[in-house]
């Protein structure tokens, strides 16, 4: 038994709830009825491996180099897979000393060979925790429920270095707390101390340090873990992903507890904790480390379970040159998902359809899979259509992760059909849309360039199966009496054809199933859907659409304004009650009225700022704008007041005065207690431009629009009110 600072640390193994890397050693924490205890490991050694290639330098050449090396614990031999369709081979297991050692030491052995791929090196570049659980066989799944308590600070203030005003839990602490920084810090202690929690969510990762030094200008110990003290283990960074500029937070470490940055997690506020823990469960990444990472890197560590499963290496840098191809071939290939474009206007009487989670279960049901797709056994066969591809008759890896998480899925959404508990609803809701996220993406990063085990002709052969379903399935409904009004990907919206005697739909939904082999579900029925065009274009829009459904009060909207982040609430409202005179009238110049009454309270001066709030997410800083922008104004006004910004985070503003080209141009959100105006000009457009989008279906322009606000039409007293 081992004690720090009156903390029992026992020495039995258990269920790893998280781990901390210490000076004195690696600390796992389990828990326990009323807390949680710790277990200190002081021989744990990090492992990597090296594998020659066939024709370069033999390993032993490097054995003397990695001999007596002071970061270097260990050498062996052992044999393993260095690819799915490899026999099992020699290679150098090399255990560091610590975790820390892991990446220098490898940057060394990549560097000695005569050539780049003398020495491929493998399990390189797993993320700490994960580490841990993968090579002490541990599983971080929490073994009783989760307390928590949430620390928030507002950005100003964190931009500041200020701790007050700070809200711990319900309780919020003001900067004019007659005690405070001490009586702050006291709360905060007493709060820790007698809730214990498992988790500490706070609002920015700048909390930690913040408190921090709080208690130093007090001169005080404060202890946010139930250790002392607290790590940085990675530095803020801007980074792009499909085209998208996004921030990452400084992330820190209190050793203990799980700090989950509500700045810096997706699975935690996509889908709560419940499907969060679902994925600890089947990635063995402990929660900490589940609450930052990406979609791609969780979908990563379940295959990463598989393969060592399989006794198969993870490369540290996928490398897979893409197989030559035809001029045909490359023109096929590249085509994409199946698309439909619809006609502009309103369809009564519309049906969707979707392929239930179509592209995961064409990997498990066409067994695609990167070691399966152009195998030289089954080269004489053209299984992908179109693109001529060999599919192996071996069952390959990503089936095996793929499957239980569709069969899991399935299962869950059944009972949520059944299911009248809420509280249970609510849990299979968490944990149903966390694994939405993981198949949703499967697909794509089989295309991504660092992904482990990915493969562009993996990721050409499932669109192309895809393509070749949908267009199955339109033939089916066709030749049933059926009408394809829009598709696209994986849903198909049906409306009977004039004329025509329709097979009932459920029917020919269990005729295409049976077809295919991929479940065709029954979405939802709208008594009528509307098609916008593209912007400055009469030809339908993919993703601009809305509509009434008959099992629903309200109506379904997708990519107009009010489903847009940057829009403003009061344009949201706006646009939501505009659809819903559309819904009752089906009158453009009825829904131009009901838009005067939103323009007119505009101009009157009687719209809550608050409500004119504009959340962006500049891609660049300040000084990389070529254009003078809303954005760019409120990007040099938080400059000037000393907030705190970074590419890829969050931006949140007012539109004062739109004439300027100056920060007076807008007021940031934690300044309105001091502004009394806004821009009326700029906000009536963004109400205008919401219009356009709802009366569009209709054949109104934007010109239509501006004619009907002028002045056209008599004006109901509701106007003026």
């Amino acid at each position: 038994m081992h004690a720090r600072e009156g903390l029992t640390v026992v020495t039995t193994a258990s269920m790893a709830f998280t781990i901390d890397y210490l000076e004195d050693g690696v600390y796992v924490w389990s828990l326990t009825d009323d807390g949680a205890r710790a277990e200190r490991i002081t021989d744990y050694t990090p492992t990597m491996y090296v594998h020659a290639s066939a024709d370069g330098e033999p390993l032993s050449a490097i054995r003397p180099h990695l001999q007596g090396h002071p970061q270097v614990a260990d050498l062996s031999s052992e044999r393993w897979r260095p690819g799915w369709r490899a026999d099992p081979e020699r290679v150098l297991r090399v255990d560091v000393t610590d975790i820390e050692a892991v990446q220098p030491v490898a940057r060394q052995i990549r560097a000695w060979g005569d050539r780049p791929d003398s020495y491929r090196l493998f399990n390189v570049d797993f993320s700490r925790e994960f580490r841990f659980c993968l090579e002490t066989e541990r599983d971080p799944t929490p073994t009783r429920e989760l307390s928590s308590l949430s620390l928030e600070i507002p950005k100003p203030s964190l931009s500041e270095g200020r701790l007050l005003p700070l809200t711990i839990g319900d309780t919020r602490l003001e900067s004019s707390l007659d005690g405070g920084l001490t009586e702050a810090l006291d709360v905060l202690e007493h709060r820790l101390e007698v809730e214990d929690p498992d988790v500490l969510v706070i609002n920015h990762s700048d909390v930690v340090p913040t408190v921090f030094e709080a208690a130093r200008q007090c001169d005080r110990p404060i202890q946010l873990g139930r250790l002392p003290g607290y790590q940085q283990l990675a530095g803020r960074s801007t980074y792009e992903s499909y085209g998208q500029v996004g921030h990452s937070p400084a992330r820190y470490n209190v050793p203990g507890r799980v700090l989950v940055d509500r700045s810096n997690t997706f699975f935690w506020s996509q889908s709560g904790l419940a499907g969060s823990l679902d994925l600890v469960r089947r990635s063995h990444k402990p929660l900490q480390e589940l609450a930052w990472a990406s979609i791609g890197n969780v979908l990563t560590a379940i295959q990463i379970r598989v393969a060592r499963e399989r006794n198969v290496l993870v490369p540290w840098n996928a490398w897979r040159p893409e197989r030559f191809k035809s001029m045909a071939t490359l023109h096929e290939a590249d085509r994409g998902g199946f698309i439909f474009a619809p006609e502009v206007g309103v369809h009564e009487d519309v049906a969707e359809l979707d392929f239930a989670s179509l592209y995961p279960n064409i990997i498990v049901t066409r067994n695609v899979s990167p070691e399966t797709v152009c195998c030289a056994c089954h080269s004489h066969r053209s299984d992908v259509p179109e693109l001529g591809y060999s599919i192996c008759d071996e069952q390959g890896y990503l089936t095996d992760v793929l499957e239980p998480i569709i069969q899991d899925r399935q299962a869950w959404k059944a009972e949520l059909a059944t299911t009248d508990d809420e509280e249970r609803t609510a849990h299979l809701q968490s944990k149903s849309a966390a694994l939405k996220w993981i198949l949703v993406s499967c697909f794509g990063y089989q295309g991504f360039s660092n992904a482990k085990f990915g493969r562009i002709e993996c990721h050409e052969a499932i669109n192309a199966y895809a393509r070749a379903i949908l267009l199955e399935a339109k033939a089916i409904l066709e030749a049933n009496g059926w009408q394809v009004v829009h598709g696209i990907v994986d849903s198909l919206w049906v409306t009977p054809r004039p004329g025509d005697d329709q097979t009932p739909l459920e029917t020919v939904r269990q005729t295409v199933t049976d077809a295919v082999g991929i479940p065709l579900e029954y979405d939802s029925h709208y008594d009528w859907i509307a098609f916008a065009p593209c912007r400055d274009e009469r030809r339908g829009a993919l993703n601009r659409y809305f509509g009434a459904r008959r099992d629903d009060d309200g109506i379904t909207v997708k990519g107009l304004e009010c489903r847009q982040r940057d829009t403003p609430p009061y344009v949201r409202d706006a646009q939501r009650a505009l659809l819903e005179v559309f819904d009752d009238t089906r009158d453009p110049e009825r829904v131009c009225l009901e838009a005067r009454r939103y323009i007119r309270r505009l101009e009157s001066g009687d719209v809550d700022l608050e409500k004119l709030l504009i959340e962006t997410t500049p891609s660049k800083s300040r000084e990389e704008y070529t254009q003078y922008t809303a954005t760019v104004a409120a990007l040099e006004r938080a400059n000037r007041v000393g907030l705190e910004q970074h590419p890829g985070e969050p931006l949140t503003y007012v539109v004062v005065d739109d004439s300027k080209r100056s920060a007076e141009r807008v007021a940031l959100k934690h300044e309105l207690e001091d502004v009394d105006r806004y821009d009326v000009a700029y906000y009536r457009d963004a109400l205008v431009r919401a219009t356009v989008s709802v009366v569009s279906p209709l054949g109104y322009s934007r010109r239509d629009v501006d004619t009907a606000l002028e002045g056209g039409g008599d004006v109901p007293l509701s106007v003026f009110e």
